[in-house]
């Protein structure tokens, strides 16, 4: 349970012609990071980790998407 929280901002600029939204999730650990994979390089670029259920809803509706492919 958490006393304070802080109003989450999201600073990626999110452009769906150059990248796509990825869950990259850990095997070993079972941690699962949000962001986004470069369509052209396929480079990961780190926006958020997830800790509960809420932080995946929260990035989904910022970023307004539906269905988010999960690489290991």
């Amino acid at each position: 349970m958490k006393l304070f929280k802080k109003k989450r901002t999201f600073d990626f600029i999110y452009n769906p012609a150059i990248h796509k939204p990825v869950i990259h999730c850990s095997i070993c650990t079972s941690e699962k990071i949000a962001g986004f994979m470069d369509r052209n390089t396929n480079k990961f670029i780190e926006v958020l980790c997830i800790k509960e259920d809420k932080d995946l809803e929260d990035f989904k509706g910022y970023y307004q998407l539906n269905e988010i492919e999960r690489i290991y």
